[in-house]
């Protein structure tokens, strides 16, 4: 298959590449030491010619290749962080180097400098990593347009399913595109999706396994207790040539709950607390209070001129003021620029016909009620600028879910209550996601991944990515 081709194809590609780099830094290293004289000089008697090296060299880079090979360095692990992945890079560097001064040890070259050897290890990790970073970022762009990504299937709807469904939706880094998913026959755990489209019941697997031959791999995601449907599922898959991927259930616990620890050489299975602890609370605070600070003038600057405009534009107040509810549940006053006619919630029952986004939002592309400038403003999503004062406050962030209003989630399956455990954000994940596009349920899949990965690189992440997105009104409406 096309994406099989691939993987061989990325991997060939980067050993070739691993291995000459082990000769760069060797290079390096020479250069280090006798030209650039780092860390400490030559005396001309000591000087030794590049070609004296060039055994060492070729004796290196296959012991380099073999521990490389045996610390699996070369397996490509999706998900994995970069700095773990330098981290086995580091190891296996490491252990070559050690039997590089043993070699030297018990059969002493004429040319030996262990100070070139420092250096070439250092060179070695730093330009192995950096060809990680640029091949991570390569893959991530090919991802993105469809390009060497594994099609795959889900099989389950449950927590488990909708905690593998909502990790695939956050990191299209991953490298999966989601044909669907079978629901595992239990109606009140189905979830309707839009990008990942429900394909009918678990049992159906062998005739879609007949018409769609270009399917990669499959993710089952049953309950631990359907053992014996995951057993009969990984055998149709077997005899179809798909690879299959089990996640397990751990007792109905979301992967993300469970921590594994040792406890005297016994394996211990713990449950910790998802959220944002204490700690990181007051962390998030401070990033919000720092960007107010430095977004201060020029949101003041900018909220004067659409103030303005709004009140030139059409008749009625500049500001629109909804309650909404935040974190835990509780409501309060969400301010906004007003876009709309100043009798927009009257006509909204009118229009209920025309919404364009399942579950309990209502939204309109082409909504009707929109002023002239507050479809400017809509797009641009500067209507959202006085929340500001919101975040100020403490009502919002910066990041999180976007507060939902009562009618709403009034609505809400118990799953969806989970994206109010946290303060309603300006912005979020969804937003940075498709914004508009997304149905309900992937914004709400994306809220909870992001309420359970929460970190400071990741609402950093966020806020950067929301500025190409605001800028070019992608999904916004």
């Amino acid at each position: 298959m096309i994406n099989r081709r691939s993987r061989r194809a990325i991997r060939t590609l980067t050993i070739v590449t691993d291995i000459m780099l082990f000769n760069i830094a060797f290079l390096m290293a020479y250069l280090a030491r006798y030209e650039w004289q780092w860390l400490s000089e030559v005396e001309p008697q000591n000087f030794v010619p590049y070609a004296n090296y060039l055994s060492q060299q070729l004796l290196l880079t296959l012991i380099l290749a073999l521990t490389f090979s045996q610390s699996g360095v070369w397996r490509r692990r999706r998900g994995e962080f970069w700095i773990d992945e330098v981290a086995r890079i580091g190891y296996a560097t490491a252990a070559g180097f050690v039997l590089m001064m043993a070699y030297t040890f018990f059969f002493r070259p004429l040319a030996v400098s262990r100070l070139m050897l420092f250096w070439a290890a250092l060179f070695t990790i730093v330009l192995v990593a950096l060809a990680r970073l640029a091949r991570r970022l390569l893959l991530q762009m090919a991802y993105r347009r469809g390009i060497a990504t594994d099609r795959v299937l889900v099989i389950g709807s449950g927590e488990v399913g909708r905690g593998l469904i909502r990790t695939l939706l956050a990191r299209p880094d991953l490298g999966y595109e989601t044909i669907g998913y079978l629901h595992d026959g239990q109606s009140e755990n189905n979830i309707g999706l839009g990008r990942i489209p429900q394909l009918g019941t678990w049992e159906k697997l062998p005739q879609l396994l007949e018409n769609r031959p270009k399917l990669h791999s499959i993710f089952i995601a049953l309950p631990g207790e359907r053992h014996r449907d995951i057993t009969h599922l990984i055998t149709i898959c077997q005899q179809f040539g798909v690879r299959t991927q089990v996640v397990p259930d751990l007792f109905q616990l979301s992967l993300s709950h469970v921590e594994l620890s040792n406890m005297g050489g016994i394996p211990i299975l713990g449950v910790r607390n998802i959220g944002i602890n204490r700690v990181g609370r007051i962390t998030k605070r401070l990033l919000d209070l720092t960007l107010l600070a430095i977004l201060a003038i020029p949101t003041l600057i900018l909220s004067a001129v659409i103030a303005v405009a709004i009140k030139l534009d059409s008749p009625g107040p500049i500001l629109f003021v909804q309650e909404r509810v935040g974190q835990g549940g509780k409501q309060f006053k969400m301010f906004k620029f007003r876009s709309m006619v100043a009798d927009a919630d009257a006509q909204k029952a009118s229009l209920m016909a025309y919404n364009d986004v399942d579950g309990p939002i209502f939204k309109i592309k082409e909504d009707p009620r929109l002023t002239r400038i507050g479809r400017i403003i809509r797009r641009l999503s500067l209507d959202e600028l006085p929340q500001f004062y919101n975040i100020l406050i403490g009502n919002m962030s910066f990041v999180g879910p976007r507060p939902p209003l009562e009618s709403e989630v009034i609505q809400y399956q118990a799953w969806h209550q989970r994206r109010m455990e946290v303060k309603g954000g300006l912005t979020g994940l969804w937003q940075v996601s498709g914004r508009s596009d997304l149905t309900f349920d992937e914004q709400c899949l994306l809220d909870i991944y992001y309420i359970e990965n929460w970190s400071l690189a990741f609402d950093l992440r966020i806020i950067l990515q929301t500025i190409p997105y605001t800028l070019f009104g992608r999904g916004a409406y």
